[in-house]
């Protein structure tokens, strides 16, 4: 398991929201736990000095662009670019020194899978170069992707069988429990469990870390096989749960094995 950074960015700014209050429909829903003094820059630097590669840049919403290339170009091949990623502007985020890009809405439609632009994207960019959200939310007992920004839901399952098709297409999953992400009051555990039981492919998971204590929680019920990105609970991001440090050191002593 390793900690994975992220910078997420809103109208522009690093802020921590709660992602289910994210609506077109309600924009004054919105619940912001954070916003940064510091530029997209100063975080990128920051993990590229303490070597965290494979975290995500996610715009949210338009307006975030020029803070997204800030963050590329501080630290390039080191981070991943999410948000709004289509066939036209794959490859400007590459140029811009993404790692990869992730891509989420674009490959549904109406609430389906739609193949054809599941293979274009490959197609553009290369299978080691696309990285597949499958951010969801739970209906009943069992999780679906949501898309638009976690609005919609798809008719898509997270299981075995959607994690075996996705992987044909790329190179890891980024996986947010939408229904717990920025509130800092528990994991989504049957979530974390499922994963590292299904999944093939290096993938983070993504909600709720209160503190170091559900941070390891996802090391023993993911049994080493997932990623974890820690946002709101994190003192960089104004947090009180969880030190940036200990993330770091935790990378650390994971590597000197």
């Amino acid at each position: 398991m390793k900690f994975r950074p992220c910078i997420d960015l809103h109208n522009g700014k690093v802020k921590q929201i709660v992602g289910s209050t994210l609506s077109d429909a309600s924009p004054d829903a919105l619940r912001t736990n954070f916003t940064s003094e510091f530029s997209p820059s100063y975080y990128a630097r920051m993990y590229r000095r303490d070597s965290l590669y494979g975290g995500h840049v996610i715009m949210l919403g338009p307006g975030n662009e020029a803070a997204a290339s800030e963050a590329f170009q501080a630290f390039p091949q080191g981070l991943q670019a999410g948000g709004g990623i289509t066939p036209k502007n794959a490859r400007y985020w590459l140029n811009q020194g993404a790692s990869a890009v992730i891509v989420t809405s674009y490959v549904f439609r109406e609430g389906e899978i739609f193949a054809d632009r599941l293979k274009e994207m490959q197609a553009l960019v290369g299978r080691d170069k696309l990285v597949i959200d499958l951010s969801c939310r739970k209906k009943g007992d069992a999780y679906y992707v949501v898309t638009d920004r976690w609005q919609k839901f798809t008719n898509t399952r997270i299981s075995p069988e959607t994690l075996e098709y996705f992987s044909r297409f790329c190179c890891e999953f980024l996986i947010h429990a939408a229904d717990v992400e920025g509130k800092c009051q528990g994991i989504a555990e049957d979530l974390v469990v499922n994963l590292a039981a299904w999944t093939t492919l290096p993938t983070t998971y993504a909600g709720g870390v209160r503190d170091l204590g559900d941070f390891l929680r996802i090391q023993e019920l993911g049994k080493g096989r997932l990623d974890v990105t820690v946002g709101s609970s994190l003192d960089i991001f104004g947090g009180s749960g969880m030190k940036y440090s200990d993330g770091v050191a935790f990378n650390r002593q994971q590597a000197a094995g």
